[in-house]
C-alpha cells in the first residue's frame, strides 16, 4: 500500500482530513456531546456514563487532545477535560466552509 502523499494537498484539506479522522469513531463523538452538556468532564465519569473500559476511554480522549479538540487539566489523580473553545470553534467554521462550497458547486446533475 503507498504512502499518503498529504504534502500534495492544501492545509485545508489536510485539516479537514485530520479532523474528520478524529472524529470517524461513536464513541468520540459520544465523548464529545458528553463533555459539552457538562461543561467539563472527569473520565471516571465518562467510564461510567459511555460504558466503555477506561483504557478505551483514555485512548479516544488521547486521539481528541492530540488533535486539540479537548483540554485536559490535572486535578489530584483525575484529569478533568473541555472543549478547547477556540479550536472548536475553528473546526465548525472549516466545516461550514467546506459544506457551503460543496453545497453550492453541486448545481450540476450527474
Amino acid at each position: 500500500m503507498g504512502v499518503t502523499k498529504s504534502e500534495i494537498f492544501t492545509e485545508e484539506q489536510n485539516q479537514l482530513a485530520t479532523i474528520a479522522k478524529a472524529l470517524a469513531h461513536p464513541a468520540r463523538i459520544a465523548i464529545i456531546q458528553n463533555i459539552i452538556s457538562k461543561n467539563t468532564c472527569i473520565c471516571g465519569d465518562l467510564v461510567d456514563e459511555i460504558g466503555l473500559a477506561q483504557a478505551t476511554i483514555s485512548q479516544h480522549l488521547r486521539e481528541l487532545k492530540k488533535v486539540g479538540i479537548i483540554r485536559g487539566t490535572i486535578s489530584g489523580t483525575s484529569v478533568c477535560y473541555c472543549i478547547d473553545e477556540e479550536k472548536w470553534n475553528n473546526i465548525q467554521s472549516l466545516m461550514n466552509e467546506f459544506m457551503n462550497t460543496t453545497k453550492s458547486n453541486s448545481s450540476a446533475r450527474c
